[in-house]
């Protein structure tokens, strides 16, 4: 799975899953990649915006952090809810 910036939306060549270094940026806008913003357990409708509960609060989610339970997100991040769930109810009640 590949995986794209959150800010630039760039294809980067790094694989889904990995931990990366906290140094580690965006080679097209130079955004920190080892932030909240880029790991799988980032969710904004979720309290402190992370569905790893034993992760310690991070305020500034574009900025690079130290958190232990970092793994970077793929192209799943940048699916919308409302679409995914109108193709999950069609494949359902499809003949």
């Amino acid at each position: 799975m590949s995986v794209t910036c959150y800010k630039c939306k760039k294809q980067l060549e790094l694989v889904a899953g990995t931990n990366v270094p906290k140094s580690e940026e965006c080679p097209s806008c130079l955004s920190d990649l080892h932030c909240c913003k880029m790991c799988q357990f980032y969710d904004p409708s979720v309290y402190n915006e992370c569905r790893e509960t034993s992760a310690d609060r991070i305020v500034e989610k574009e900025k690079a952090n130290f958190c232990d339970h970092f793994k970077l997100a793929g192209l799943t991040t940048t699916i919308d809810p409302a679409k995914a769930a109108l193709d999950a109810a069609n494949a359902l009640f499809k003949k």
